[in-house]
């Protein structure tokens, strides 16, 4: 376990003040509440020209959206899907934060975004040019739509933030990873105003028979499309994969009480640890530990923990993998935690996963909500804690939650957050 996930005396706290969101549960914070709390699933078939070449076509699509929408024509052109999501949902955060940019010095303001493909539609498109079709004329901005880091690159432009600009590809810990170094360069001083979060475009056909390759994707439902991916069930087959972006604006909690900004949350502690056992076979020891790590941060007990946002997959390894790493952490106190494993309705955003489920774990904790876990037809005995099955749990007393991401390649990442408290402003 990396020891940045030490507490120190001196550490400041971090406030949430802009949330910025679009998914396939909507494309603002009020409707992915509205969803989620409702257990809306945003999976479907997919309807694309390549879909019947696919095992099971299945995906979670962001509703409705066009980058024509939100970008004039020459800067659309360099912008593949992963930026344009990552700007849309920046623009919507910095929004949020009533301007905190404005007062803030640039030099000390940053950029981190988690990516796990990062512009694999355009990169995607490249190849059927120059292979599919044998042509030599590949887009001259290939290179600048595919790179990983133009979601960050382009934020850090929009804003004009001069202070470190990073991406994170640490697979389905990216986002959450992002997150957690944006909190750790606030809280020890050395910013003062972190974007933060991840976006992912992965629904290109080239990434979908690789996943399908892989084995992980889920059959579809016989019944309701919708319900395909069934996290912690007995009958679960898989994930489906997701797209859309998530951002936080980050601050010092001093610096935002006396601008008077609204406080979503507060970002405690961040857990990281690596398997080092498989790349792509999860560990309870090394989830457990990153848990740990979360909790030594944010200076909690295992007792503070009044909810969970699970990593919740739906793949037979991760989901009883989690469930025993949780018990090792909670032992007597794991059957009383409401877990909630929100890719039922989502999908699995890859790196942008931790960022939306941070939001959505900020969500339920200032409604007093546990989210469900949906399509639980068919519990599986070997997954035997609280998920919340199918309806959301009202009037829980909950102040402090964690948010699990777990990746291939071993990263474990872990996220400890509070509500505002009573006193702070909130949105």
């Amino acid at each position: 376990m990396l020891a940045v996930t030490e507490r120190v005396v001196h550490m400041r706290r971090v406030a949430v003040t802009g949330i910025g969101v679009l998914c396939p549960l909507g494309k603002g914070v009020a409707e992915i509440d509205r969803n989620a709390h409702a257990g809306r699933s945003g999976v479907h078939r997919l309807e694309a020209p390549f879909a019947h070449r696919l095992i099971a076509p299945l995906a979670a699509t962001v509703p409705g959206f066009d980058g024509a929408q939100h970008f004039d024509p020459p800067k659309l052109r360099m912008l593949d899907r992963v930026s344009q999501f990552a700007l849309v949902a920046a623009r919507q955060a910095v929004d949020a934060a009533g301007g905190g940019l404005d007062v803030c010095d640039r030099n000390r303001a940053g950029v981190f975004v988690g990516t796990g493909m990062g512009g694999c539609l355009s990169n995607d498109a490249g190849y059927q040019t120059l292979y599919g079709e044998a042509s030599d004329r590949i887009k001259p901005y290939t290179v600048l739509l595919g790179m990983p880091n133009a979601p960050a690159g382009w934020i850090g432009l929009e804003y004009g933030l001069l202070g470190p600009n990073l991406t994170y590809s640490t697979a389905c810990a990216s986002s959450a990873v992002a997150i957690g170094e944006a909190w750790l360069r606030i809280s020890c001083g050395s910013l003062d105003l972190a974007l933060a979060g991840g976006a992912e475009a992965p629904l290109a056909f080239g990434s979908l028979k690789a996943w399908e390759a892989l084995r992980t994707l889920a059959s579809i439902d016989p019944v309701e499309p919708s319900a395909s991916c069934k996290p912690f069930s007995q009958n679960r087959s898989g994930m489906v994969l997701g797209e859309g972006a998530a951002m936080l604006v980050l601050e010092p909690w001093e610096q935002a009480i006396a601008r008077g900004a609204a406080i979503h949350g507060e970002i405690l502690g961040y857990g990281l640890s690596t398997d080092a056992g498989h790349l792509t076979r999860p560990s309870v020891a090394g989830q457990a530990a990153a848990m740990r790590g979360a909790l030594q941060s944010a200076a909690l007990d295992p007792q503070d923990i009044d909810m969970i946002n699970a990593h919740g997959t739906g793949t037979q390894a991760n989901d009883a993998v989690e469930t025993a790493a949780i018990k090792a952490v909670f032992g007597a106190r794991a059957p009383h935690i409401p877990i909630s494993a929100t890719k039922a309705m989502h999908g699995h955003l890859l790196g942008a996963a931790g960022a939306l489920e941070c939001v959505l774990s900020l969500l339920a904790l200032r409604h007093g909500t546990a989210l469900p876990t949906m399509h639980m037809q068919d519990p599986d005995p070997a997954c035997d804690l609280d998920y919340v099955p199918n309806a959301a749990r009202e009037d829980v007393a909950a102040r402090t939650m964690l948010s699990n991401s777990f990746a291939f390649g071993g990263t474990n990442a872990v996220l400890a957050l509070r509500a505002a408290s009573p006193t702070a402003r909130k949105a």
